[in-house]
């Protein structure tokens, strides 16, 4: 089985989820953990720019990782997955 129908049946499977437990509108925390380049940092803070989201950022304590916290106003389930794919191309990302 290919990465990409992984993948698809993740996001399928969270949709799902979403559409069964929220009412949207509604505020949308997402959380990643990158590792600690500001490039990589900026990158995901770009993908949410203009939006009115309130990011907030943690290192780890040796500094190796960033956490990234994004509160945001999101309109329903494809949304919250349509930002999760944007950051999904950022290296070494880890979406929890």
């Amino acid at each position: 089985m290919s990465t990409d129908t992984n993948s698809d049946e993740f996001y399928a499977k969270l949709k799902g989820r979403l559409e069964e437990t929220t009412n949207w509108p509604t505020e949308y925390l997402y959380k990643f953990i990158v590792p600690s380049e500001a490039e990589k940092i900026n990158k995901i803070e770009h993908i949410f720019d203009n939006l009115g989201a309130v990011i907030t950022t943690k290192a780890s304590s040796k500094g190796t990782y960033t956490s990234i916290s994004i509160n945001l106003q999101m309109k329903d389930a494809d949304a919250v997955i349509a930002k999760y794919k944007e950051v999904a191309v950022v290296e070494g990302v880890i979406s929890l």
